[in-house]
């Protein structure tokens, strides 16, 4: 590309100078051509002033009076009626410049120059022409390389861009090049490189929520179907092929979570539910989990409390705090219910060391934990939580207590009691 622009920024001065060199070339040679005849003819008329001068006064007229008023270049004849000829320097060989002037004493005076001097004057004008035009094309090859690295540059350095975005790496650069056309290009490219690095976030994100959130059911739904392979008793088999097909469905709901919240972690669905199902479903399916790291988990607080959620959700949200006190806390694990104003609270609270200082106020930061584990749990949690309108938050850290508060409706009346009342 550097060598076309150059190229034909080239071609284009040299067509200039072809035309406008040529026009100028042929108008200075006519115009030294007349200035010759001018000046020779203005030679004749003042020798033919200074003969008649003399004559007047009957002065004579000899050559060597009329050298010395006539530049060495020039011939000249003076013809004065009954004498002879006059002649003033060398005649010139060759082509000349001739004019012939009358005098008022009834002589002629003939003043001849050599072609060659105009000849001469010509040269030096065609060469300073060349000079010029030379001079142009240098400076036009200079402003040409110029204006080349200044449009094939920014091209190289956009098409380097383009090259980069698709071998995967989606950093925008936010060079400008001053030309608008070309600055278009490159906010075009980095408004999509910020696109792209925003999908291969979100997908980094789901792949890693997805591998934490179904990392727990996965494994309390292989404890109960290896309980089902090792047991012959029916019953216990119902049990827990009915707790596991409780399992696959949270399953299911975990996974439509997550692709919901992928497209729109505001997106929610929330419904009213009855938070004690809920919370009895967590602490039946972490139990075992429990009871094998000889701990135990238990629940307290108010009862027959209905809240506004999605039900898988707010499982996720509990899981993952129960979880996260069973590997980094100690003791029992206590879930506590209550209300506060419009919203219900669930607090889940252990006996362990409680929340380092250092990772008080990032501890719902992605890729932070206390030991050797992914630390998006939190994370996720608080995702899950605030995406029906509720939310998480840590309020106390030794002991560690998590708090998730969620919109809450009027208790669910009893009909038989409502009833019991009314005949009463």
């Amino acid at each position: 590309m550097r060598r076309r622009l150059i190229q034909s920024t080239l071609a284009v001065v040299l067509v200039v100078i072809a035309v406008f060199g040529v026009s100028l070339v042929i108008v200075e040679t006519r115009t030294i051509t007349e200035t010759a005849k001018e000046r020779v003819k203005s030679e004749a008329v003042r020798l033919a002033s200074i003969v008649d001068s003399r004559l007047l006064v009957e002065d004579k007229v000899t050559a060597e009076i009329l050298g010395d008023q006539m530049p060495v270049d020039r011939y000249a004849v003076v013809r004065i009626p009954g004498k002879p000829p006059i002649e003033v320097g060398s005649q010139p060989d060759g082509d000349v410049i001739s004019a012939t002037a009358p005098g008022e004493e009834g002589e002629t005076v003939t003043v001849q120059e050599p072609r060659s001097s105009v000849t001469e004057e010509v040269a030096r004008t065609l060469l300073i022409i060349g000079l010029v035009a030379l001079l142009a094309v240098i400076a036009a090859v200079l402003l040409a390389i110029r204006q080349a690295n200044r449009l094939a540059s920014p091209l190289t350095d956009l098409a380097e861009t383009a090259e980069r975005l698709g071998s995967g790496d989606p950093r925008p650069r936010h060079r400008r090049y001053g030309v608008p056309e070309l600055d278009r290009v490159a906010d075009v490219l980095d408004a999509s490189a910020e696109r792209i690095a925003r999908m291969l976030t979100a997908e980094r994100r789901l792949a890693a929520d997805a591998s934490h959130q179904l990392r727990t059911p996965l494994t309390a739904l292989s404890m109960r179907l290896e309980e089902i392979t090792v047991t012959d008793d029916p019953d216990t088999v119902k049990e827990e092929a009915t707790i596991a097909l409780t399992q696959v469905e949270r399953l299911t709901d975990v996974v439509e979570r997550l692709l919901t919240n992928s497209r729109d972690p505001r997106t929610g669905s929330a419904v009213t539910f009855d938070l004690d199902e809920v919370i009895k479903q967590q602490l039946a399916e972490w139990r075992p989990a429990y009871r094998s790291a000889g701990r135990a988990i238990v629940t307290s607080g108010k009862r027959d409390l209905r809240a506004v959620g999605t039900p898988g959700a707010v499982a996720q949200v509990l899981a993952a705090l129960i979880e996260n006190s069973l590997m980094h806390g100690g003791g029992t694990v206590a879930l506590r219910t209550r209300v506060t104003g419009n919203q219900v609270v669930v607090e889940v609270t252990d006996e362990g060391p409680g929340v380092p200082a250092e990772l008080g106020s990032r501890i719902f930061e992605r890729a932070i934990s206390g030991r050797n584990s992914t630390g998006i749990g939190l994370a996720v949690a608080r995702d899950l939580a605030e995406a029906d309108g509720g939310r998480l938050e840590m309020l106390q850290a030794k002991p560690p207590v998590f708090g998730l508060f969620l919109s809450s409706t009027p208790p669910r009346k009893d009909p038989d009691e409502e009833t019991r009342r009314t005949v009463r």
